[in-house]
């Protein structure tokens, strides 16, 4: 997802290759496209405005996004209905809709340029913010309620497991000997914190923020974000009709790994290794429509510089499970 400025200035993400590659789910009437991750309504808008025969489902758990959202889709009437989720609650969306299956889907994962951009939502470590991280702001604990209440080992296993980050254990024992002074309550004074703990000649070397890696563990623990992803996904695709298909964006490898393997799954036959004929009832229900992980191309590079990490990878059912 990406907003840069405004919501009349919103880039989203490879948007033209996601319509293309989902809009053959969606020629036929009253076709249903769900965004689980509704952001802007960015990728929303492109699929409405090329397939005028389909009806949509936005679903995001960022209240702000929703309102904004609402906006930019009101002209299509009652052809885009906006949900108040987390998107691991699609299940239970649908069935409130009365929908048994849908045609397309589409997740575009990881933080929206609103989130980013909006200093007083604590994402940025470049900017000084109350430490929330929080994607709804209505419910739940903040990164502030994490960091100051984690035992050491506990937010050492969170950045290293979130944020890949080696120096785990001396950020952890860092943040926990600085809120004995004093809680923390800014981004700011936490990003000189894990600063200061990772070792100068490394900091010398990177080529990204020191803060970075354990900003992003934070928001994803924070958010649940790996959990709701382990959870949506296979919903999502038993939902799928014959013939619809699923996109997902990516952003980093934690978030693309659960995808690749669960998209091989289901394109994969069930039968046992060796059999020479595999019967109808085992072969897979879900075929590969993209060759791997699909990246921006130059030119959307130039233009959305933000969509640098983006991985697209899209699979569509062939069959009803056995």
């Amino acid at each position: 997802m990406s907003l840069i400025g405004s919501d009349a200035m919103h880039l989203p993400v490879m948007r033209s290759r996601v319509v293309d590659l989902l809009t053959p789910s969606l020629l036929h009437h009253d076709s249903a496209h769900v965004d689980a991750t509704l952001g802007m309504g960015g990728h929303a808008e492109a699929v409405l405005e090329a397939c005028p025969q389909a009806r949509l489902i936005g679903i995001d758990r960022d209240t702000e996004a929703l309102e904004l959202a609402g906006r930019r889709l009101a002209r299509f009437g009652d052809r885009v209905r906006l949900v108040h989720a987390v998107h691991d609650e699609l299940p239970a969306v649908l069935d409130d809709l009365g929908l048994a299956r849908i045609d397309s889907i589409l997740l575009d994962l990881g933080l929206s340029s609103l989130q980013i951009d909006h200093a007083d939502r604590g994402f940025a470590y470049a900017t000084d913010a109350p430490l929330d991280m929080r994607m709804d702001q209505t419910s739940g604990s903040t990164a502030a309620d994490l960091v100051n209440t984690a035992g050491p080992a506990e937010l050492a296993r969170i950045i290293s497991r979130y944020g890949e980050e080696k120096f785990a254990s001396r950020i952890a024992s860092a943040i926990v000997a600085a809120r004995r002074e004093e809680p923390f309550t800014s981004s700011a004074r936490l990003v000189e914190v894990v600063t200061g703990a990772i070792p100068a000649a490394v900091r010398h070397r990177s080529h990204g923020h020191p803060a970075k890696k354990t900003f992003q563990a934070l928001r994803i623990a924070v958010n649940g974000e790996m959990d709701t992803l382990a959870r949506v996904i296979p919903e999502a695709l038993s939902r799928l009709a014959v013939g619809g298909r699923i996109a997902v964006l990516a952003y980093h490898s934690l978030e693309d790994r659960p995808v690749k393997e669960a998209f091989r799954t289901a394109c994969s036959d069930s039968a046992p290794a060796g059999l020479p004929i595999v019967p109808e009832s085992m072969t897979a229900r879900f075929i590969a429509v993209t060759k791997g992980a699909e990246r921006p191309c130059a030119e959307e590079l130039a233009a959305n510089p933000r969509s640098a990490s983006a991985r697209l990878r899209v699979v569509e059912r062939v069959k009803e499970d056995a």
